[in-house]
This record gives C-alpha cells, structure tokens and sequence, in this order.
C-alpha cells in the first residue's frame, strides 16, 4: 500500500498512536524505512492509550511524542496534532508543550483534529507554535465545516485536511440505491444505518450521472471538489488495495470549472 503510494506521488501519510493501539505507526515505519526523506509522516495523540496516557496535559505530550518516534523508527514527526481538544488542560499548556517540540526539532509542524472554529480562534491566541492546520470529516455529503470552521481557517490562514472525504465509502460509487451492499464494505460492516439512506443514495445516484456526463468518476469528483476548496491543502483518503491507493492519486486530476461546480452544489442544496 505505502509503494503503491509513493510510486502515484503521495507523500504525505496520516496516522495516529491509538490506530490499532499503536500498531499503525510501526508498520509505517517499517514501510518508509530507507525512504524517510521522501515522505511527510502526520500523526495525532490525544486519545486514551491507556490509563492516565491522554489529553493534552504536557508531561503526557512529552511520552506521547517520544513514544511516537519509537513506534514510527524515526527522530522527528513533520506534523503532530492534537486528536481532539482537552477540555481538562488550558489549550496554553498543551500549545507550549508543543512548542517545546518544535524547538527541539522532534516536530516540524503542529496541528489538531476534531477542533470548532471557536476552538482554533482561542488556540491562535497564545503565543508560540501555532497550528499549521485543522483535521476534520468533511465531504459533499458532511458540510458542517462550511459554516464556521472553513472561513476560520480562511481567516487564520490554517490548512483544512478533510478526513471520510468519500463518505465511508458511500461516494465511490459502489453502492447504487436499491442493490445490496458489496461484501467486506463498510456499509455491510455496519455504517449502513447512519450513512447509507435513501436520501443519500439518490443524491449520490445524480452525482455519479453528473460526473459520467463528464467523462469522470463519482470518485474523481469527490475528491476533485474537495481539491476546489482554497484552504484545502491535502486530502485524508484511506484504502484498502494498492489499485483505490491509485485510484485515489489520480483522482485530483480533474479541474472543476465554476460551471461544474455551480452544477455540483445546485445537486447538493439538500444537504445541511
């Protein structure tokens, strides 16, 4: 999967310590080794890993971080974030924290997950590190970041990395209204009930018609309206073969025209 990666030009793997209890960041860093200059490697803390291993509280950021560098086989993480917000720890504490890391050199970039704009106006006003970027799901189907928490990010002058930008799988195209779920898909694995509803289904039945009157692929535009967004600087897109891990390189590579995408969001008022 990471060569598949690499060979299709992404350079940029997201990751985090509580992904499979650690065991993502290992295998990354089995597969980017001997190749490290070639890669951006992300990863998240925050969530719990154990007992008293959470939060943003500064003594667990300095295990967190060093045990990160363990598993991942490397001296330093070009973007660390934050998983979710600490309501228990002054967002000062956890920024400077931070900012001891960078100076360090064991981070080059900071940043979060799951944070309101509300959230990042507070954190961009300690001094310090500031976050590079915010991530959150947002896809044609999930547009709560709209509203607040993109012109934030226009306004603070924060990339936005989308995370579920095909929507658990509902904007690949392989699921049509009316059919069964394909076998060991998400939906089939029990997203079906909160994601997968009629409504969507016949929204994403007119997307895929729009994009194959272009030529395109219900995946290429999801990805491709993404890719339109200004502060939108990468795009969080999981896979399982080595051939979706191409499928979703080469996806970027249809520009969108304002006539396309005043066609995409005329197609897209439903969604709140």
């Amino acid at each position: 999967m990471v060569d598949a990666a690499i060979d299709s030009g992404i350079n940029l793997f997201d990751t985090a310590d509580i992904y499979g209890g650690g065991q993502s960041e290992e295998y990354l860093g089995r597969a980017i080794k001997g190749r490290r200059d070639k890669v951006l490697i992300a990863t998240k803390f925050g969530m719990k890993m154990g007992e008293g291993k959470e939060g943003g509280k500064p003594a667990y950021i300095r295990q967190a971080v060093e045990d990160s560098l363990r598993r991942l086989d490397t001296d330093h993480i070009d973007l660390y974030q934050i998983h979710k917000a600490d309501p228990a720890t002054p967002i000062g504490d956890t920024l400077g924290a931070l900012t001891d890391l960078v100076k360090a050199g064991k981070v080059r970039e900071i940043g979060c997950s799951n944070f309101s704009a509300q959230q990042l106006g507070e954190a961009a006003k300690v001094q310090g590190a500031h976050f590079a970027s915010v991530q959150n799901e947002y896809s044609m189907l999930h547009r709560e970041p709209e509203a607040e928490v993109l012109p934030e990010c226009q306004h603070l002058g924060i990339a936005f990395l989308p995370y579920f930008p095909l929507a658990n799988g509902l904007l690949t195209g392989k699921y049509r209204k009316g059919q069964p779920f394909p076998k060991s898909s998400r939906a089939e694995d029990g997203f079906g009930p909160k994601v997968f509803t009629n409504e969507n289904l016949a929204l994403v039945d007119a997307l895929r018609q729009f994009a194959e009157s272009r030529d395109h692929t219900l995946l290429e535009l999801a990805v491709s309206w993404l890719a339109s967004k200004p502060v939108i600087a990468s795009i969080i897109a999981g896979a399982k073969t080595p051939e979706q891990v191409k499928a979703n390189a080469s996806s970027v590579n249809w520009r969108l025209t304002e006539a396309d995408l005043a066609t995409v969001n005329g197609i897209l008022a439903p969604v709140k």
